[in-house]
């Protein structure tokens, strides 16, 4: 996983988490939702880094 990619990854769980807790707060279901999506696209995206790394890993 690139450190760009990387960093794009935590930055969007981040921002998720954050707009999750805005939701908690405010009572906002749609906050709550948008921010538990954030998060999920994050662990798809580490998720499609790790086999772009495993598949790289096997080849050498």
């Amino acid at each position: 996983m690139s450190i760009e990619d990387k960093a794009k990854a935590v930055a969007k769980n981040v921002e998720g988490k954050a707009q999750e807790a805005l939701g908690n707060v405010t009572g906002d279901p749609e906050d709550q939702a948008a921010g538990k999506a954030k998060q999920a696209e994050s662990k798809v995206r580490h998720a499609a880094e790790d086999v772009k790394d495993a598949a790289k890993d096997a080849l050498k």
